[in-house]
């Protein structure tokens, strides 16, 4: 698959202009569209191992959550203060934010509890440096990379505590480890079987 398309929006345009401009595009089906930093990003569609890896997320953290929550795959949620729109590989958040939410696509970051990403070739860089940024400035509590394309071997890093635009490091270590993640979820997530590209 090829790298991310970037189309940048005309300089006149408002966020408010480029977010319209996200939601009435017929982006190709399977890829996936965000807003990064003001522009736009088209990835490929995700590949196996990552469907495989947000598969066993998804289930390890269903028994944790209150009954109000929910887990989401390609719900997308929007930081404006850093003019970006993203969409986690995992998603939890309370239920009722969906259901109120004031647009049809994407939800406000601020009211997700935690979010996912799992890197590839074409996304290593936004999901290491830019979207950790955007989720922090939005106060998401707690945020786990899966890093299956780091140099020598693949990692996870789990960053919270989020101020000034930034994470602490909460715990990091490599595939096959245990990841403590904390209230309200206190769970250690096992990795074991966490497929290899």
């Amino acid at each position: 698959m090829k790298a991310p398309v970037a189309r940048e929006a005309p300089a006149h345009d408002s966020w408010e202009g480029l977010v319209r401009f996200w939601e009435e595009t017929d982006w190709p089906e399977g890829c996936k569209p965000e807003i990064i930093e003001g522009m736009i990003r088209v990835t490929p569609p995700a590949m196996n191992h990552h469907a495989c890896i947000a598969s066993r997320i998804q289930g390890a953290l269903y028994p944790t959550l209150p009954e109000e929550w929910g887990i989401h795959q390609r719900q997308s949620v929007i930081v404006p203060s850093c003019r970006a729109l993203l969409t986690p590989v995992v998603l939890v958040l309370p239920s009722a934010v969906l259901a109120e939410a004031p647009a049809d696509y994407h939800v406000p970051a601020a009211h997700a509890v935690l979010v996912a990403e799992i890197t590839s070739p074409a996304t290593a860089v936004q999901d290491r440096i830019e979207k950790p940024v955007a989720y922090a400035r939005a106060g998401v509590p707690l945020y786990l990379l899966i890093d299956p394309h780091a140099t020598g071997s693949p990692t996870i890093h789990l960053y919270g505590e989020p101020g000034d635009g930034a994470y602490r490091v909460l715990w990091a270590g490599k595939f096959g480890e245990a990841v403590p993640i904390p209230a309200p979820f206190d769970l250690a997530l096992d990795t074991f079987g966490f497929p290899r590209p």
